[in-house]
């Protein structure tokens, strides 16, 4: 009860000052941070406001140690200067880091994780210390696993082709993929490989500096400042050429020790799912169609197969067209008695359902040989269905309109916070989106399409249709009404809060004949 009283009270505290400007003196504990929050005027907001720096190095364990220092740091921020989010604070950090205490190792952990193994730290150091490996080493990250889960994890929330599935393979070539969080990073690794230096261009950034001044010396806290701005990285090598010498780095990854999370608030309602999916997707395409493409530039850099391995994540939202075009074109072909694909007694479609079957036959067994369920495989299957379906569609529709200059990108902090009803609903194996969206509307239009596609190649088939031809279509509409059963029961048989909107359905469902009816239009031609 305290820290949920203490989290309120600081969250209060936060919004007071957001909506004042200005920090005022009852916030303030010290003078040190009168001292750095004096630089903070009204005219200062989120993403417009000066570097700001708090040191708080004086407290002490329960047998009287000093505690390792804690180092606050707001990076500076302009409108006019893009910050690319935690990229940005990443690289902020690593010189704030270097001038101050030039610290040999640097963790990035997310606020909601922790590790489950006291031993993390001894085996990070094992690894950082052991000499044949040590010059070409850049970082060791220990992959994440969840806990909280519901027994199905209805919206694969485990995430266990990214952290667990492929890193076996790409371990085969340079190494897994850095995942964000959780990670020991050799700051020396950002500065290139050993036979390709790039040398800084203050000494004090260099990874071989010894900081021989207090932290709090005038002259380190002006250079501290310096750094932290948002143009620093204009015109220096820190901004052309150090991004470059991470695709030079070798990696290790520790499949023992994790960091648990708690994702399960993440995934509790779909919405929240779907949005930071979205954001993810974005940014995924903004590296893929960069000057930095994995397929480009990657494969010079890393060689080809491991520019293959970083181009399957970043053109990963690329999956939208397929998925959505097989979500709604064979049921509307069906709709108005046109068959696209190959009769049942041609050889083609022997091709066809061997291509399903063992697709999906590859995809079950290496979820499988991960220490996966049958029961988490099928919601992981439907959830890759219904990420082509809403956030990777939504995200490359952003990320090309975004680029036609239609609309700008905001970025919204995903919230961690879950009640009671959606934490029960979720553990019962229920979906959750109960705030209307127009991300449910292509799913809700799914779900309309392929049941009535399904219903009207039925009654087509019962009265003596074409069956042979009809077969593979009836075939899709009816597994999407399989993986469609949660839409169905949030659209018309739930009547709790975290059902699907009223709004929502109707708007999806007259969407729906909208589509049918001009797609008939089109086919009559």
């Amino acid at each position: 009860m305290y820290v949920t009283d203490d989290v309120e009270s600081m969250k209060i505290r936060v919004a007071k000052v957001v909506e004042t400007g200005k920090v005022g003196e009852e916030h303030v504990t010290g003078e040190e941070e009168r001292e750095a929050f004096n630089k903070w005027t009204q005219g200062f907001t989120c993403q417009d406001h000066p570097s700001v720096l708090l040191e708080m190095g004086k407290d002490r364990d329960n047998i009287g140690q000093s505690m390792p220092n804690f180092i606050y740091v707001s990076r500076h921020k302009s409108r006019a200067s893009p910050h690319h989010f935690k990229a940005g604070a990443l690289n902020t950090l690593l010189r704030v880091s270097a001038i101050m205490t030039n610290a040999p190792i640097i963790l990035t952990l997310d606020c909601d994780m922790y590790s489950n193994d006291i031993q993390t730290l001894h085996r990070m150091l094992c690894y950082i210390t052991d000499s044949p490996s040590r010059p070409n080493l850049g970082y060791i990250q220990f992959p994440q696993r969840f806990h909280g889960l519901n027994e199905a994890d209805i919206y694969a929330c485990e995430l266990k082709r990214v952290f667990q599935v492929q890193p076996v393979g790409m371990d085969g070539l340079s190494g897994p993929s850095h995942f964000g969080t959780g990670c020991f990073f050799r700051a020396s690794g950002f500065f290139g490989a050993p036979s390709s230096f790039l040398p800084p261009e203050f000494p004090e950034l260099s990874p071989d500096h010894v900081v021989e001044k207090p932290i709090k010396a005038q002259p380190i806290l002006a250079l501290v400042h310096l750094v932290a701005g948002c143009n620093y990285e204009n015109q220096t090598n820190w901004g052309s050429k150090r991004s470059q010498s991470v695709f030079q780095i070798l990696w290790a990854s520790d499949m023992d020790p994790w960091w648990r999370t708690t994702t399960r608030d993440i995934g509790c309602n779909a919405r929240g799912g779907t949005n930071q999916t979205k954001r993810w997707s974005v940014g995924l395409l903004e590296v893929a169609f960069s000057k930095y493409c994995p397929v480009t530039f990657g494969a010079q850099a890393m060689g080809p197969l491991m520019g293959l391995n970083y181009a399957h994540l970043a053109f990963m939202p690329i999956w939208s067209i397929p998925i959505t075009t097989y979500a709604f074109l064979p049921q509307l072909a069906l709709l108005n008695k046109v068959w696209i694909f190959p009769k049942v007694l041609d050889l083609w479609f022997v091709l066809h359902v061997f291509l399903f079957l063992g697709a999906y036959a590859q995809d079950c067994l290496d979820f499988i040989l991960a220490e996966g369920t049958i029961q988490r495989w099928w919601s992981d299957q439907r959830m890759w269905i219904i990420r082509g379906l809403s956030p990777y569609l939504f995200g490359l529709i952003e990320f090309v309109t975004k680029n036609l200059g239609v609309t700008t990108q905001q970025f919204n902090v995903t919230s961690k916070v879950v009640d009671d009803e959606h934490s029960k609903r979720y553990d019962q194996g229920t979906f959750e989106f109960g705030v209307p969206s127009p991300m449910f509307v292509p799913l809700a239009m799914a779900a309309t399409i392929n049941l009535v596609a399904f219903l009207r190649g039925l009654l087509e088939v019962c009265s003596g249709g074409n069956v042979d031809g009809s077969f593979v279509q009836m075939f899709m509409a009816g597994f999407g009404i399989v993986n469609c059963f949660p839409i169905y029961e949030a659209m018309v048989l739930r009547t709790d809060k975290g059902r699907m909107p009223i709004k929502t359905t109707i708007i999806s469902i007259f969407l729906s004949w909208a589509l049918y009816t001009t797609t008939s239009l089109i086919m009559k031609i």
